[in-house]
């Protein structure tokens, strides 16, 4: 066997350029269309001007727990001592007892601030996404209590059971970066 140690003609060098030139163009076209596909990825979203706290939340989730959780926005709340967010309409007493208490899992913390104010924080495990403190707080409130997907619960199912079920097609897709729809003041 003979080594023989072939110069490359113009011919092969010609060839190796194309086929590099060529590899390098279908790199680029697929790094461009890569990029592109990632432009806003999207999640769902409760539109909170459009929510009725209809319930369906806590009972169509694909979830053995629904990743709606309630929130409250603390800039709206009037800190009252009477809370149509937490109290039942018809109260016993304005005290903390299970059955002066709106919600069905004692989701809603209530703690005094100073004579008449009080402070009301969400626990959101306990929080089933039932809307009873929504509805509540919208119907005689200034409603700084409302419903919102938790995106570190959800699953963000291709087509949302919830989203099927909602009544007033509250539920929407919003971008990735910003998960979030706040309600207006």
């Amino acid at each position: 066997m003979t080594n023989e140690n072939k110069n490359p003609t113009r011919r092969d060098l010609l060839k190796g350029s194309l086929r590099g030139a060529s590899l390098l163009g279908l790199g680029s076209v697929a790094g461009l269309l890569a990029g592109g596909s990632s432009k806003d990825e999207l999640v769902w979203q409760i539109d909170p001007q459009k929510c009725i706290a209809c319930g369906n939340c806590a009972n169509f989730c694909v979830l053995k727990e629904s990743a709606v959780k309630c929130v409250h926005s603390h800039a709206m709340c009037g800190y009252c001592d009477l809370c149509t967010g937490f109290f039942d309409p018809d109260p016993i007493n304005l005290d903390t007892a299970a059955e002066n208490q709106l919600c069905p899992t004692a989701a809603i913390k209530r703690s005094f601030v100073e004579d008449p104010y009080f402070e009301y924080t969400i626990d959101e495990k306990l929080c089933i996404g039932c809307g009873k403190c929504v509805k509540g707080c919208n119907a005689f409130g200034n409603g700084s209590l409302y419903l919102q997907v938790r995106h570190d619960r959800c699953l963000n199912c291709n087509e949302c059971s919830i989203a099927a079920a909602c009544p007033s097609q509250a539920f929407t897709r919003v971008p990735a970066h910003q998960p979030y729809l706040l309600k207006d003041l």
